[in-house]
């Protein structure tokens, strides 16, 4: 006897592609996002996957008016999507698992939502529905290394964020955030961009690993823009080099929707 048909578990949520092989491998925290009202992911996959069969043109994307960020920008490369790290195949960027490793050390790995590979160019996405941008747990806990004293260490212990030491995980590397924090500060910059400033240096180390040019974008709702544009429009003033600042760019879902679907 046959047996019966399973039920899809996306059905509700992901309109087309629900099986392909990305969704055998996806970490179960972005599976769960999938049914939260809130969260972007339906939204990248429904928007992203039926506009890149198998690749995306830059240029076309170039081309979409943005929110903010050079309007005239020309670049042509293909890009290959990864989803939260993996291709619409199922394979993992391994250069986005060296780049986590760099930045984040043992930390919760950096979730970049959307990255486009090419062969000169990585654009690295943050995608916002009705979220808004993230800020650092430690520090909204009372738990900062650099101003908080943190459980089990005694007053004059060492105790530093790894954002603020060398190497490839240094904020002020790529951003200009002033002086490190001290225990009277009240208004951290590090606090307020800490979720853009990881996947900028995210972004940075694979661009660096892969000999590549970066991108960073921000796409989010016209709706949802104006709660988003003061946070953006401060980080992407602060970028050290003028080239990706230049190639920072907010865009809207309602433009990436008049990209016909292939």
């Amino acid at each position: 006897m046959a047996q019966p048909k399973k039920r899809r578990l996306f059905s509700r949520r992901i309109l087309v592609g629900e099986d392909e092989p990305i969704f055998g491998v996806l970490p179960q925290e972005v599976l769960t996002n999938l049914f939260k009202p809130a969260s972007e992911t339906a939204v990248v996959w429904n928007l992203i996957y039926p506009r890149a069969k198998p690749t995306l043109s830059l240029k076309q994307w170039m081309a979409i008016p943005p929110l903010a960020g050079t309007p005239s920008l020309q670049e042509e490369d293909a890009m290959t999507p990864f989803f939260w790290g993996y291709s619409i195949d199922g394979e993992r960027l391994q250069a986005l698992e060296e780049a986590s490793r760099a930045v984040d050390g043992d930390e919760a790995r950096t979730e970049v939502d959307l990255i486009l590979l090419g062969r000169r160019n990585v654009v690295v996405v943050e995608a916002k529905n009705l979220a808004s941008l993230g800020r650092c747990a430690r520090y909204q806990h009372g738990r900062c290394p650099e101003i908080h004293s943190p459980p089990g260490v005694a007053d004059g212990a060492a105790a530093v964020c790894r954002y603020w030491e060398g190497g490839t995980s240094k904020f002020t590397d790529q951003l200009e955030f002033g002086n490190r924090p001290t225990p009277d500060e009240t208004a951290p910059l590090c606090n307020r961009h800490y979720q853009l400033g990881r996947v900028l240096l995210v972004g940075a180390a694979i661009a660096g690993i892969l000999d590549m040019q970066l991108h960073l974008w921000l796409v989010t709702s016209r709706k949802g823009w104006p709660a988003l544009k003061r946070d953006w429009e401060d980080l992407t003033g602060r970028i050290r080099d003028d080239g990706l600042w230049q190639r920072s760019r907010a865009l809207a879902w309602e433009e990436i929707a008049t990209i016909p679907a292939r």
